[in-house]
């Protein structure tokens, strides 16, 4: 994950983990075209997959990204290459939109909801609202035909409104969600005031699974109901949080220092500077296995003997409190007990070699 214009944002989002950070220049051109020739070098197969996010990525410009693109064929090799590119959608122009269909990208915009709950966190620099020009931003994405997913952090707030939340989002043009839970933590260890708290995580997600199990399956698609779906299908998660390792998942910031985790851009968590050593070098080395695999053996006794562990094997290292439990346990847990009857057809009628959305007959 590739962190152009570093902390950089055009945003004051009340619940950032960013505020604090300190704010590099933009990612110049040697550092640009040193990670692009790694990033292609190290990866085995055909594919190639990068991430740009921020801070807000728009800031370095639209000329920053075309040079990506020349740079992205120019050491291309014959691979087929990916971009995802994560934004608060304000800087979104026609411009900027047929850019982005024209190079095929993927844009994850950030929206939390209906204008009254969005604006509630999400303010410019001058502390006004900006609901309505991510609306705006979405129309042109439509427009343009570019293909986007909603990003949804759910907080304090908006977790308490789940129907009106997702009836919302998912009449917005893409039918791609993904719930994104607020857990931040205090100088004091508690949960912050916009975090969401571990009950009204659990019922703004089986609230929301309520409403799409009967309406919307196979039309929208939510990444942690198709993830917790294919765990009962016999396949790993689709989400790093909930899957039994992390690591390798590295955040590249403006001058080429690289860390174990977006969620852990701090000193103790720098591998090393891709000017120096390589990517790959980085990626092979014991720091980062040991960081993957202590997600696993940090866990508390309490989870391993849990019978959801294959579900959530203890949800993200960032969420987990001073006992090594996540501090929004108890809202997962609801989730996977609540879903776990419908889950369970869903996964016999693919084994039939049926469609899951025979399941919304069913239930009528």
């Amino acid at each position: 994950m590739a962190k152009p214009a570093s902390s950089r944002c055009n945003l004051d989002c009340r619940y950032c983990f960013y505020i604090d950070k300190p704010t590099q220049p933009e990612m110049d051109d040697a550092t640009l075209e040193t990670f692009i020739r790694q990033h292609i070098a190290a990866q085995p197969g055909s594919e190639v997959m990068f991430a740009w996010q921020g801070g807000e990525p728009t800031l370095c410009g639209i000329d920053f990204y075309r040079r990506v693109v020349a740079l992205q064929n120019q050491y291309g090799q014959g691979k087929q290459i990916h971009n995802a590119f994560q934004t608060n959608g304000i800087l979104l122009n026609d411009e900027w939109c047929q850019f982005l269909r024209d190079n095929g990208w993927l844009v994850g915009i950030s929206m939390d909801g209906p204008a009254k709950l969005h604006d509630a966190y999400r303010v410019n620099r001058s502390g006004k609202p900006t609901h309505h020009k991510v609306v705006d931003a979405i129309a042109r994405l439509r427009e343009h035909q570019v293909e986007f997913n909603l990003l949804v952090v759910v907080n304090s707030l908006n977790s308490q409104r789940p129907g009106q939340m997702y009836r919302y989002l998912r009449q917005l043009g893409t039918p791609f969600l993904q719930f994104i839970p607020l857990v931040e933590y205090d100088e004091k260890g508690e949960l912050t005031a916009e975090s969401v708290p571990p009950q009204a995580w659990g019922t703004f997600l089986n609230s929301v699974f309520d409403i799409w199990v009967r309406e919307d399956i196979g039309r929208v698609f939510v990444q942690l109901f198709d993830s917790t779906l294919g765990v009962w299908c016999g396949h790993p998660a689709q989400m790093c949080s909930l899957s039994p390792t992390c690591g390798h998942a590295f955040a590249l910031e403006a001058n080429g220092d690289l860390y174990q985790c977006d969620h852990y851009v701090y000193p103790d968590f720098r591998l090393g500077n891709i000017h120096h050593t390589s990517l790959s070098e980085l990626n092979a080395s014991p720091q980062a296995t040991e960081f993957g695999q202590s997600k696993k053996t940090m866990l508390s006794a309490e989870c391993q003997a849990c019978s959801l562990l294959r579900f959530c094997h203890g949800d993200c290292p960032k969420h987990r409190d001073s006992r090594g439990k996540s501090a929004i346990c108890g809202g997962y847990s609801a989730f996977f007990n609540h879903t776990a009857p419908y889950m369970r057809v869903m996964r016999d009628l693919l084994k039939q070699h049926r469609s899951p959305m025979e399941l919304m007959a069913m239930l009528r």
